[in-house]
């Protein structure tokens, strides 16, 4: 049964885990929060960099010899293998925590998966705790790994009357309400792709060794792009502009998640000439608004495939 303060824990390596978003490809984003015996907080980390220590071995380093007899609480099953970095099953068992409460079970687990081996060495292993919350950060690392392609994100902006307008012809008065969180998606995004199709890296020089971008122009056919993508290490695309460059991916089911940014109208307005020739219905068919918010005098609005 998982505790209160296991549970506290968790969300707290659930935030952590964020700061990974965007430099951890083709690895997930992971935070790992240790607890003493008592259930004291002695120890945090996170995955930041593909081929630098995992979340559980800096929460670990953190604890030192306050980890033994406590839980390790993560958001990702531990790995089970010995890779670029030792088997973090192996180390939560050297460290001698007793319980390991786990969020999200890893389906590339290799060598019979960590939690096996953790309860195979005698620690208590509780799996699925805040789940959906843990996925709000994993998700489309997770969603990558199942479907053998990027988790796709379309940025676009709209003017008022529903036309898509080009990032690079808004002014400064005009994007400095939402420029700063642009720039965050990404840098949370392994690839951009622009509306001229080239493609760029979300975090320069964030990925580390084995993270590959094609150096010629991008293959005919978004499967086929994606693809090359994938093999490259590429977990999060971003489509960085209009509704020319996203339809054939929404048209093929291939975006996952959609941000729109959309130029306010007087609290008086009514349909009228102004809106003819109106071409960007957002959010396209097929999905569902997630979530709307204010962004100075445009509205940020999100919204996912169904």
């Amino acid at each position: 049964m998982t505790t209160e303060l296991e549970l506290l824990a968790m969300r707290r390596a659930i935030a952590i885990s964020a700061l990974g978003l965007g430099t951890t490809s083709p690895n997930p984003p992971v935070g790992c929060v240790v607890l003493d015996p008592a259930g004291r907080p002695v120890g945090e980390g996170y995955h930041l960099r593909r081929g630098e220590p995992h979340a559980e071995a800096n929460a670990l380093r953190a604890a030192g010899e306050s980890a033994r007899g406590g839980t390790a609480v993560v958001t990702l099953e531990p790995c089970n293998h010995l890779g670029s970095t030792p088997a973090c099953s192996a180390a939560l068992i050297e460290a001698g925590v007793s319980r390991v409460v786990v969020a999200v079970m890893d389906p590339t687990s290799r060598g019979g998966g960590g939690v096996s081996a953790l309860r195979g060495a005698g620690v208590s292993v509780e799996a699925g705790v805040l789940e959906s919350e843990a996925l709000l950060v994993m998700e489309p690392w997770l969603s990558s790994v199942l479907s053998g392609r990027p988790f796709v994100t379309w940025l676009c902006a709209i003017d008022s009357a529903g036309r898509p307008m080009a990032f690079a012809e808004l002014t400064a008065e005009d994007s400095a309400a939402w420029l700063e969180d642009v720039r965050n998606l990404r840098l949370q995004s392994d690839a951009v792709l622009d509306e001229q199709g080239q493609i760029a890296e979300g975090t320069p020089g964030g990925h580390g060794a084995g993270f590959r971008l094609q150096p010629e122009p991008p293959p005919v056919g978004p499967e086929s792009l994606l693809s090359r993508l994938a093999s490259g290490g590429v977990r999060t695309l971003l489509l960085d502009g209009g509704e020319a460059l996203a339809e054939p991916f929404v048209a093929r089911g291939l975006v996952d998640r959609a941000v729109a940014y959309s130029r306010g109208r007087d609290p008086s307005w009514r349909p009228g000439a102004s809106a003819a020739g109106a071409t960007l219905a957002f959010p396209p068919s097929g999905f569902e608004l997630t979530g709307v918010q204010r962004a100075g005098s445009w509205l940020r609005a999100t919204s996912r495939f169904r």
